[in-house]
């Protein structure tokens, strides 16, 4: 708790005990007197003693911790001007003058504006921002204005506010006029009509100063219509009084804080070494950002700086240390950290609790909602509701779409260098953890959801099931991303208890960053995984990592540097987690032609899934069958298509299904079965009306449009517009193989249309896109389409 100055409490236990120890023995000496009569001779001899001994003791300890206060009282008198105002002698109303007052002429030009007009004004603003001061500044400028007297009330006393009749009691002896007999409505209210007498009619202007709660002036209001102004000074509590009209402020800028830190240094004592002007020393415009721009603050600071002869730089260099360095590495606070903590009157103001929950958010770098709150906080949600709304109120945290809340960013400097102040490193490390656990947890989740509605067909996923879709990404992507993404460095230094949620974390976003085409950042999450300690002490981790970035890849149409990754992850694993990547290898094989090998890799990988994997074996099949149909197997190819079809049907994943049907297609054609072929490609579209993946769509339409080409020339238009259709999908997507394709199927199309212009056409892009993506096969088939035409076109 704090006083008005914003200073800690001294320690109440040294009186207590002393108060207890002096009471204790004077009891014990009257309960001996009364029975000494019942009591031994050797027991009074013991307990005669005993009690004085214990009244002095108690004496000693309660005049040595009245010293201590005394002496850390004195302490608190600080020499450095943090208050703007004078203050006036105790009990009088006079209204004070302002000292070392800097900035703000618009606010206090538009404050006199208003008292011109208006008959009540409140200036408001959240607490120490400077609401006193301006208030103040503004009377003095119009005390002309008012001849018949200028008085000041402030509305706490030690701290803690006054009560509507204390309010009331205070005014009444100022203006003559009768006091309330009590707290009742009634009594206050002709105690408020008696005032309004006496100012009715006169000149006068009554300033009430740190007004925390509308009851304290409520039956001041609305005020007398006639000459006398009433100016309120206080917080966002005061919005809405019937009859006064509002002026807010908020933290002075930049520049002007500045100025506050160089003419707060200004008044202070010579230092033996003179230091570059502040005013134009860019460090001090990062200082005063980190103090959060708090006028009390800034201008201790500046005081200080100049009274030891501190460097802006070094000033600057603390400040950051302490901001930036991770929480869970132990950092010494620097004087200049430790001041810009005490001096910061508006967190003092606040609860313990609030307190605490305003430190711990400033773990948290981006926009959050309650339930995460409350798992940071290890508080209830209710009670982090309550907590929120007095955070709220005395705007030191601000809301984000979603019921979302996060510290304001000017002060998120301010909140780490009191976390760093105040919490040990125990403490800021079991919060970083609770944070990273209770993410984990529902973005593994939330992940597995994707899964649900279909996941890309080379990842691996083993996570429990939920209702909540793509959603939930989408609005924490911020947060997930500046948790995982820890700052350079940070990685290597991670605490063994957040590091293994903060791992299990990264695998559900890398699902996300996945199924969303996220390529860049889930690349930048795989070398942070590899970045850490963890994944040199445990390869299946750093195995992981690399078959992320294999799959990644593939799918940016590196099969070099896929099967680089995945040959990584192969021998990283162990025998029971390399399934999966040895599929994965297989695959970037084949995208390379090496169909051997990419066999080899794909039965291996069968042989190495558990009997329980259904979803895994489908996937390998899948890859065996478009494996054994590159190298002209289709009986082969048939059976595993088949057999991963049907799996895929029965665990519930469309997206395998279609795919496998994809590839059905082509093998049905190649046997000759085209009416089976075209069965596939129509089921296959079928289901990819429910499945988000254009690109697999587009493959399914290219080998519907091929098949039926091949098949039946007499469809030459279905052909076509399914074509078109895989053309539009691939364009939205950087040139591959299989746009190179497309646009050659499109030429034959076209050709069997009869527009050979339209077909030469397609076929040249499609030459220019084969070149282009180094697809051979494809650059001849195009250049041999194009000389037939040109020789067709010479007979």
């Amino acid at each position: 708790m704090t006083g008005a100055g914003g200073s800690r409490r001294s320690p109440r236990w040294p009186a207590l005990v002393g108060i207890g120890g002096v009471v204790g023995g004077v009891l014990a000496n009257v309960i001996l007197n009364l029975t000494s009569d019942l009591l031994s001779d050797l027991t009074t001899r013991v307990l005669g003693p005993a009690s004085i001994v214990v009244t002095v003791v108690g004496g000693v300890i309660g005049f040595v911790g009245f010293v201590l206060r005394r002496r850390r009282a004195g302490r608190e008198v600080d020499p450095e001007p943090t208050d703007v105002l004078t203050t006036p002698a105790p009990g009088a109303p006079t209204l004070p003058y302002t000292a070392e007052f800097t900035g703000r002429d618009e606010h206090v030009e538009a404050i006199v504006r208003l008292l011109a007009r208006e008959h009540a004004v409140a200036v408001l603003g959240r607490r120490a921002v400077g609401t006193s001061a301006c208030a103040v500044q503004a009377a003095n400028r119009c005390r002309d204005d008012f001849p018949d007297g200028q008085y000041y009330l402030d509305l706490r006393r030690g701290g803690r506010p006054r009560s509507a009749r204390e309010v009331l009691t205070a005014l009444a002896r100022i203006l003559g006029t009768p006091a309330p007999l009590s707290g009742r409505q009634d009594a206050l209210a002709v105690a408020a009509d008696a005032l309004r007498g006496q100012l009715d009619g006169r000149r006068i202007l009554l300033v009430l100063d740190n007004v925390d709660r509308p009851d304290q002036v409520r039956p001041l209001l609305p005020p007398t219509a006639r000459a006398c102004r009433l100016l309120l000074a206080g917080g966002p509590a005061l919005v809405g009084l019937e009859g006064v009209v509002a002026h807010w402020i908020a933290e002075p800028g930049t520049s002007e804080a500045v100025e506050l830190f160089a003419a707060a240094g200004g008044a202070a004592p010579a230092a033996r070494v003179r230091r570059a002007d502040p005013r134009t020393d860019p460090a001090v415009r990062e200082v005063v950002d980190l103090c959060g721009r708090q006028p009390r603050t800034v201008r201790a600071l500046g005081y200080r700086t100049a009274q030891h002869g501190w460097r802006h730089s070094d000033v600057l260099d603390a400040l950051r240390r302490a901001v930036q360095t991770p929480p869970h590495q132990r950092l010494a606070v620097s004087p200049a950290a430790r001041l810009v903590t005490e001096r910061d009157t508006a967190y003092w103001a606040l609860t313990r609790e609030a307190r605490r929950l305003y430190r711990v958010m400033s773990l948290i770098p981006a926009p959050v909602d309650r339930p995460t709150i409350a798992a940071l906080a290890r508080r209830h949600p209710e009670r982090v509701t309550a907590l929120l709304d007095q955070l709220a109120a005395a705007a030191f945290v601000v809301g984000a779409p979603g019921d979302r809340y996060e510290v304001r960013p000017l002060l998120a400097g301010s909140a780490r260098l009191h976390l760093r102040d105040a919490d040990p490193a125990r403490a800021r490390v079991a919060a970083q953890a609770r944070l990273t656990r209770h993410l984990a947890r529902r973005a593994e989740r939330h992940a597995a959801n994707l899964a649900a509605l279909g996941a890309p067909p080379d990842r691996e996923w083993s996570l429990p099931l939920d209702d909540d879709p793509y959603g939930w990404f989408d609005l924490h992507q911020e947060l997930l991303l500046a948790v995982v993404r820890v700052p350079a460095g940070a990685a290597e230094t991670l605490p063994r208890r957040v590091r293994r949620w903060w791992f299990r974390l990264a695998v559900a976003l890398c699902g996300w960053l996945a199924y969303v085409e996220r390529l860049d950042e889930w690349e930048q999450v795989c070398r942070t995984v590899l970045a850490t300690p963890t994944a040199d002490d445990r390869p299946e981790i750093a195995g992981w990592a690399h078959n992320e970035l294999g799959v990644l890849r593939r799918r940016r149409h590196d099969p070099q540097g896929a099967a680089a990754a995945l040959t990584l992850a192969v021998n990283e694993r162990g025998r029971r987690g390399t399934a999966q990547a040895r599929m994965n290898l297989g695959l970037a094989l084949l995208d390379l032609g090496q169909l051997d090998d990419a066999v080899e890799h794909l039965e291996m990988s069968r042989r190495h899934r558990s009997g329980a994997d259904r979803a895994g074996h489908a996937l390998t099949d899948l890859g065996l069958g478009a494996a054994q149909l590159a190298r002209g197997e289709p009986d082969t190819a048939h059976h595993h298509l088949v057999r991963a079809a049907n799996t895929f049907r029965a665990v519930g994943d469309a997206r395998g299904y279609a795919a496998a049907l994809t590839n059905l297609v082509l093998v049905h054609a190649a046997l000759g079965e085209h009416l089976d072929a075209a069965q596939a490609w129509r089921a296959a579209l079928r289901e990819y009306e429910s499945v988000n993946d254009p690109t697999s769509r587009a493959t399914a339409l290219l080998n519907a449009g091929a098949t039926l080409l091949s098949s039946t020339p007499g469809q030459a238009r279905a052909a076509y517009d399914l074509l078109a259709e895989s053309r539009r999908l691939r364009e939205e997507t950087p040139p591959t193989a299989g746009l190179a394709r497309t646009l050659l199927y499109l030429g034959d199309a076209c050709a069997a249309l009869g527009d050979r212009a339209e077909a030469r056409r397609h076929w040249a892009d499609a030459a220019a896109v084969a070149e282009e993506v180094a697809d051979e096969q494809g650059l001849v088939a195009a250049d041999a389409r194009l000389e037939d035409d040109a020789a067709d076109r010479v007979t």
